[in-house]
């Protein structure tokens, strides 16, 4: 196949970035996306010219790191799969293809295609953790009982790897489906009862701190996640986080009249 490539360059986050258009030839069907960009950046290389910068990992669709947007679509044109398992024959010869970093505030860019997603991080840990006994009275995790639709439940929330989707397909870029996944995946869980009312509170207010908008209530997140990731959990988190508010000392729980993009 041939196709055009116009490829978002920028040097660092203060500098003014561009798409820039680049032919490319001889890419075959069963490439994935990240391959043709492979061999994009071999010819770059070759000509002296400096690659575009790109981020991976695991290139199995597990890391997140592989974070595009392609054609105005996060990941792609396909659903359930990361950009590093979208293949060529996705495309058709003579394809123009836009590819650009995941937009968002929160999601400032470090250089052409690679953005700094660590507000994710922090998220998790202002509470996406458990408490564990090491007294060493400890207890097997298989010894407590818990409901198979709650575990699977629980499970399918754990699959959220953080790659960002979510957030660049919403129009107000939003983190919510991505918080409440990780809220959600102790939420059904008796070992994360301990830390639930911390947990919803500090999560919510550092995902409000980070700068991500409100939830839009289009469903794009739900769409777009490659893994599948539902609105549910949205509706869970916004359960968590009232109950949470209800329950919290006064001195440390926001009021529910708070600012927050729970409730806008």
């Amino acid at each position: 196949m041939k196709l055009t490539l116009k490829i978002w360059r920028q040097k660092n986050h203060d500098a003014k970035g561009e798409l820039k258009t680049y032919p490319i030839d001889g890419i075959e069907g069963d490439m994935s996306f990240l391959e043709m960009l492979d061999v994009l950046n071999e010819g770059l290389i070759n000509n002296g010219e400096e690659p575009v910068v790109f981020d991976h990992d695991c290139r199995e669709g597990i890391c997140g790191s592989c974070s595009l947007q392609i054609n105005g679509e996060p990941h792609g044109p396909d659903r359930l799969i990361t950009t590093c398992q979208l293949h060529m024959r996705s495309f058709k010869d003579g394809d123009t293809i836009v590819i650009e970093p995941f937009r968002a505030n929160a999601f400032p860019v470090i250089k052409d295609l690679v953005v700094d997603r660590s507000a994710f991080d922090r998220i998790q840990q202002a509470g996406g953790y458990v408490s564990v006994n090491t007294s060493g009275n400890t207890v097997d995790a298989n010894s407590i009982p818990v409901n198979k639709h709650d575990a699977d439940e629980s499970f399918n929330a754990a699959t959220c790897i953080g790659c960002g989707a979510c957030v660049a397909a919403c129009k107000n870029a939003s983190a919510m489906l991505f918080t409440s996944a990780k809220i959600s995946q102790f939420a059904l869980l008796p070992q994360g009862k301990i830390e639930a009312t911390e947990r919803a509170l500090n999560m919510v207010k550092q995902m409000d701190e980070e700068g991500f908008g409100n939830c839009s209530n289009t469903g794009a997140c739900e769409i777009e996640c490659p893994k599948g990731i539902t609105l549910v959990n949205i509706a869970r988190m916004n359960r968590e986080y009232v109950s949470a508010s209800l329950e919290a000392p006064l001195s440390n729980a926001w009021s529910i009249d708070d600012e927050s993009s729970l409730f806008d």
